[in-house]
This record gives structure tokens, C-alpha cells and sequence, in this order.
């Protein structure tokens, strides 16, 4: 159990740390190598003068391929001429999930959508030094197809693919939707909110599921489903080009502890995004990310707050990795985002010797990718631990400062930044009231430097402190003595008096010269 669950141990329900999102992206590496395209088309009797009709035809057969799998299954194809995106506040990914639910589709293909988008290709120019045609890499742009599927592994995915050479495709999954495919299969019963389970039959039990995710067979399923829609892989096999090498382009690895309610949560977050904001410096990023401040290292960090529909969020950025802190529902979520494996270490066998290394983007090393998301969240829940919980200081000073009704009787306010009334609170805190407590008098003597002149004003200071001390009882700050006319500060009184006195003496003024 870490520091933070230690503190908030009454109202946490569990802990969960698993993928959140994964972006797999398959290169046919082969035909990036110096002459490995030309190679290929060699192979399959082609000439360079033949380069556009031949990958032209290979384009119209896979765009076929991928209409005719939707024609089989019914689904809908369509062309998408707009940007649709989630900048643009309507994203490919929440259209197939309307059609999902609108068709009701609770397994295989949903939608295959179609729109041009930028990519990566080759082409043949002529060189001028050499006055010979040459394979060359360049920027074009070119139809690429979105398949939306619910997979019975991967849940809710989609498979993008490029429709011209050399077909790089690209596999979007989240692993809370394969978390919770495993859950049914284990029959483990949970609630669910999205991407995150508010409520767990067994959360030690959803951990191991949640652990297998990195060390399961990565290639073999994404292979399976690459061949499902390219259907030019074999030919590109039997030639000797071998299949598509994967890599994890994009991982999250998501913390999340969940609490009871959504008020519960909601008491503590603005603590906890006020000290995330503000008292973690560049070095406690550096740490949290697993790296040290050296006179060597050349990255950027900074944090940046942001409001969302859903509440804050938090994020510390060092180069293109992250970790990040939010709220959804009643899940406290730290989430780290790793971009540039290279950050990180991985423990390999060099020459026989066992050697710290560069991690790398290979699916190989994705059990190392968990491994430092996860690390990387403790350690953030660990500073988190050390945020002031100011919740109860709060709805202390908001009582204090409203009336209040008590045993149907009501009392004023109290004002703890008023003159008389931080006056009354330190004559009520004063030293020699601990042991026996304090009466009337007691509390005039420290009001007044001086006695009163005669009976009437020592008849009117009795009845204001009378007031003062009926109004200080309303509010729970004092109690009488039973039997005695004798009054003693109770233990909530104690601590929102001295809070007030602190403000107003210490804390205030300083804030103020700051500005």
C-alpha cells in the first residue's frame, strides 16, 4: 500500500494500474532499407519505368479487399471529406461509437471509414548525376482506411492502413477494454465509467489480469489482425521481404485509485491539484520520470494546468514523455505517457554480459514499458501524499463565518478577521484557561486593560462577554463545565481559533507583501 492510499485509506476503495492507451504501428522494414524497394518490384518482375501502374493496381486491389470486408459484414463504408478529429469536437472514434450503439454491434467490424490524409511513401525519379531512374522516399498524401472493430481480445480498436506503398499500418488499442474482456472471461464483476472501473469485485484479481497485458504474445495478434485487412502480405512474404516489424509508437500506463464517491474524491482534489500545480519543481519531474538533473542533460520540462469538461488536469512534460494527474468520476488518475522510450533503461544480454541499455520502440520491450509507467505513477502518488489536506480547515471557516442554529436557538457570526472577535479568541486561548478553565470575569479581565468605573459599565462588559461566550458555545468552540459555571475550549475550537489568529497575525500579511 503506497503513502497516499495510507492517508486516504477511509475512503479508497482500490488501486489499478494498467495500460490505458496503446499505439502499434507495423513497418514493412525491408523495403526501407538502401535498394530494398527497388528489390521488391525486381522480385516481382517489374520494372521502374512500370512503378505507377503496378502500385497503382496493388492500391484499387487493397481498397477493394477492404470494401468487400465490409460488404460482408454489412457495415457501412464511407468517405469522410471533412477533418474529423478530436480538435475539431467530433472525432472518427465517437462516430463509430454511435454506430455501434445504434446497430448494436457488440462484436467484429462496426464502420470502415475512408479519408486523404498525409503519409509517408516512395516514388522513381530520375537522377541527374546519374542519369538513371531511383526509388526515393517522400511525403504524399494518399487514401487511408479507419476499420472500427470490437475485437474479442482487444475490445474497442481501430486499424488504420495506408492504402499506397509501403502500407504502414497502424493498431489503436486501450487497455482497459482489453482489461475488461479478461474480467468477463474470469467472471470478476465490476463497474465500469468509460475507461475506468469505479468498482471492483476483486482488485487483486483484476492486478494479475492487468500485469498479463505486457507479457502476452504482441505479434501474433497483431499479425492476425494485419493480415485480416492487407491482403498483399503474403506476397511480400514469399518473396523474402518478411511481414510487418511492430513497434509501440504511443503507451500509457495508467495508475487509478479509486474512492468511494465522487464527493469524497471531490473534498480532496483541489488540495492535491493545487500542491501538484505548484510545489513540484523540475527536479521532482526528473524524478518522477526516472531521470537525475545533470550538467549533461539538454530537455525541457515544464507543467502546465488545464481545465476539461470532467475537472483539472495536471501535466509535467519532460521532451515527449509525460505524467499527468486527473479526475474521472470517482478515479483519481496518474498516467504516465511514454513517446521517446530511449529515456529509459532496459536490462538486456550483450556479448554474454547483462547490460542497462536504451529502451527501444520494439513490442519486445513492452513489458518494460509497464514496468517504468508504473514506477513512474507510484512515485508521483508518493509526492502526492504530502499534499496539506485543507478540506476540513475549509467547511470550518465557511461555519464559522455563516449563523448557525443550535438546539433551535440561533447564533451570529463570527468574523475571524474582525478586531474584537480575534480578540475574544485570544482571551478564550490564553494559557492559564487550560487546566481549570474560565469564567465571566476571566474574559474581562483580558478585554479591558482597565477595571470599570462604576456599575453600570461593569454591568454592561458582564452582559457583552455573557453574549460573546453564548455565541462562542453556539458555534461548538467552547463547552460548559457540567456543574460548574466554568467554560473550556473543545478541541475544534482550539484548532479553528488558532487557525484564525495564524491567518490573521502570520500568514496574511505575507501573502500580501508578496504581491
Amino acid at each position: 500500500m503506497s503513502a497516499f492510499e495510507i492517508v486516504h485509506q477511509q475512503r479508497v476503495e482500490g488501486k489499478l494500474t494498467c495500460f490505458d492507451r496503446l499505439i502499434f504501428k507495423g513497418h514493412l522494414m525491408a523495403l526501407y532499407h538502401p535498394g530494398g524497394m527497388a528489390a521488391f518490384l525486381e522480385s516481382q518482375g517489374v520494372k521502374l519505368t512500370g512503378w505507377k501502374p503496378y502500385v497503382a493496381k496493388m492500391t484499387m486491389a487493397l481498397s477493394a479487399h477492404v470494401q468487400r470486408l465490409a460488404a460482408d459484414a454489412d457495415r457501412p463504408y464511407e468517405y469522410l471529406a471533412d477533418n474529423y478529429t478530436k480538435a475539431t469536437g467530433h472525432s472518427k472514434e465517437d462516430l463509430a461509437r454511435q454506430i455501434a450503439e445504434r446497430d448494436g454491434i457488440s462484436s467484429g467490424l462496426i464502420c470502415v471509414f475512408a479519408a486523404m490524409e498525409p503519409c509517408g511513401s516512395f516514388d522513381v525519379r530520375g537522377n541527374r548525376a546519374t542519369h538513371r531512374l531511383e526509388v526515393v522516399r517522400r511525403r504524399r498524401k494518399c487514401r487511408q482506411f479507419y476499420l472500427y472493430v470490437i475485437d474479442d481480445q482487444l475490445g474497442f480498436c481501430h486499424i488504420r492502413l495506408q492504402s499506397w506503398f509501403p502500407f504502414e499500418i497502424q493498431i489503436w488499442a486501450n487497455g482497459h477494454e482489453m482489461l475488461a474482456r479478461a474480467l468477463d472471461r474470469h467472471r470478476i464483476r465490476y463497474l465500469r465509467a468509460g475507461n475506468c472501473f469505479v468498482r471492483m469485485g476483486n482488485w487483486q484479481a483484476a492486478q494479475r489480469l492487468a500485469d498479463k497485458l505486457a507479457a502476452r504474445r504482441w505479434p501474433r495478434l497483431l499479425n492476425h489482425l494485419a493480415t485480416w485487412v492487407n491482403p498483399h502480405l503474403r506476397a511480400f512474404s514469399q518473396a523474402g521481404f518478411g511481414g510487418y516489424y511492430w513497434v509501440a509508437d504511443q503507451v500509457e500506463v495508467a495508475t487509478d485509485v479509486a474512492f468511494d464517491s465522487r464527493p469524497a474524491l471531490e473534498h480532496i482534489l483541489p488540495s492535491l491539484f493545487a500542491h501538484a500545480a505548484s510545489a513540484f519543481s523540475a527536479e521532482d519531474v526528473l524524478r518522477f520520470l526516472g531521470r537525475k538533473l545533470t550538467p549533461t542533460l539538454a530537455a525541457e520540462v515544464c507543467t502546465d494546468a488545464r481545465r476539461r469538461p470532467q475537472g483539472w488536469r495536471i501535466k509535467h512534460r519532460m521532451g515527449r514523455n509525460h505524467v499527468k494527474v486527473y479526475d474521472k468520476v470517482s478515479v483519481l488518475r496518474v498516467e504516465t505517457t511514454i513517446n521517446d522510450p530511449v529515456q529509459f533503461r532496459v536490462l538486456r544480454v550483450q556479448d554474454g554480459h547483462r547490460k542497462w541499455c536504451p529502451m527501444r520502440k520494439g513490442v519486445a520491450d513492452l513489458y518494460r514499458f509497464s514496468q517504468v509507467g508504473r514506477a513512474c505513477n507510484e512515485r508521483y502518488l508518493q509526492a502526492l501524499a504530502a499534499a496539506p489536506d485543507h478540506r476540513h480547515g475549509i467547511v470550518a471557516l465557511e461555519r464559522l463565518c455563516r449563523p448557525r442554529t443550535n438546539h433551535g436557538r440561533r447564533h451570529a457570526r463570527l468574523n475571524p478577521i474582525d478586531s474584537k472577535d480575534l480578540a475574544l479568541f485570544k482571551a478564550v486561548l490564553a494559557g492559564e484557561h487550560v487546566i481549570v478553565g474560565f469564567r465571566n470575569t476571566h474574559i474581562q479581565q483580558r478585554l479591558w486593560a482597565r477595571p470599570p468605573t462604576d456599575y453600570l459599565e461593569a454591568k454592561r462588559r458582564c452582559a457583552y462577554v455573557s453574549r460573546q461566550i453564548t455565541k462562542l458555545r453556539g458555534h461548538g468552540l467552547i463547552a460548559k463545565v457540567p456543574r460548574h459555571r466554568l467554560y473550556r475550549v473543545t478541541p475544534y475550537g482550539q484548532r479553528v481559533m488558532s487557525a484564525a489568529i495564524v491567518v490573521h497575525d502570520d500568514a496574511f500579511p505575507v501573502a500580501y507583501n508578496a504581491t
